[in-house]
């Protein structure tokens, strides 16, 4: 069942879990990513990072994921991933996704709000529900920042754009962590109390289980998994026997263990027989 980002975040808002965000880049992730959400009951977001739309790939992988929504019997939803600007957008909503992210996270507050503002009334017309980011949420290799999203720009930015989502600065970073990262959960209570908006953490792959339980109990609604989804896949079809040269069968053990790791994360955040 294809949902908007607001309909499957409100599910989640209901019964207080989050829902888990995978990122996709072919058929195999998006059949490991699907069977791990029936086998669980669980709804899911499917995403696509930005250049695979700006490249030419959405334009295949879309329509994998929009006829697996089309047979699934759980909640899906198609999101656009830090969406580099107007353009990538304009290609995601003709490209059928029901759920966009703009990230003007490296301006200024008042630059950032007014893009983000502009994309959400450009998405308004067609009924697709934006997710912004306030805090540049950077690399992991670089570090991860003690600076954390204000409240006071929180509340600013989620009443002047419209956004249905908010992607925070906690704690996290994208990529592999050189050591565990401790998030700001008090934080993310007072960004949740102060806004009441769908909160949203990135940069999910190798956050501890017990931190990523309190951040959803303090608010979080949406969280994101990339890095590890991808090791999980590249790991798996590197051991695979060399021998083989039907692809077919090289790729079922990666679409396992892609299910495998999609249900690990279910579970943790919540999500279990939510469906």
């Amino acid at each position: 069942m294809l949902y908007d980002l607001k309909r499957i975040l409100d599910l989640a808002e209901k019964d207080g879990y989050a829902v888990p965000a995978f990122n996709v880049y072919n058929l195999e992730t998006v059949m490991g990513v699907l069977q791990a959400a029936e086998e669980a009951r669980s709804p899911v977001i499917m995403q696509l990072y930005s250049r695979l739309v700006t490249s030419g790939n959405s334009d295949y992988v879309c329509p994998i994921v929009l006829e697996a929504a089309k047979r699934a019997t759980v909640p899906v939803c198609l999101h656009l991933d830090h969406g580099s600007g107007k353009d990538a957008v304009t290609i995601a909503l003709r490209n059928g996704m029901t759920g966009i992210m703009i990230d003007y996270s490296t301006l200024d507050l008042e630059e950032n709000i007014k893009g983000t503002k502009e994309v959400v009334d450009m998405c308004n017309l067609v009924n697709v529900q934006v997710e912004g980011e306030l805090g540049h949420i950077g690399k992991a290799i670089d570090g991860v920042t003690n600076q954390f999203t204000e409240v006071k720009d929180a509340v600013k930015y989620v009443k002047e754009t419209g956004v249905t989502a908010l992607a925070v600065q906690v704690g996290t970073a994208h990529g592999r962590y050189k050591q565990a990262p401790v998030l700001a959960i008090d934080r993310i209570k007072e960004i949740k109390e102060a806004t009441g908006v769908h909160l949203v953490l990135h940069g999910g792959s190798g956050v501890p289980d017990d931190q990523i339980k309190m951040a959803v109990q303090a608010g979080i609604r949406k969280m994101n998994f990339s890095t590890d989804l991808c090791y999980t896949f590249i790991e798996s079809v590197q051991e695979q026997d060399k021998n083989k040269i039907a692809i077919d069968l090289i790729m079922k053990e990666p679409i396992e263990k892609v299910k495998a790791f999609c249900l690990s994360k279910i579970d943790v955040l919540g999500s279990r027989n939510k469906a």
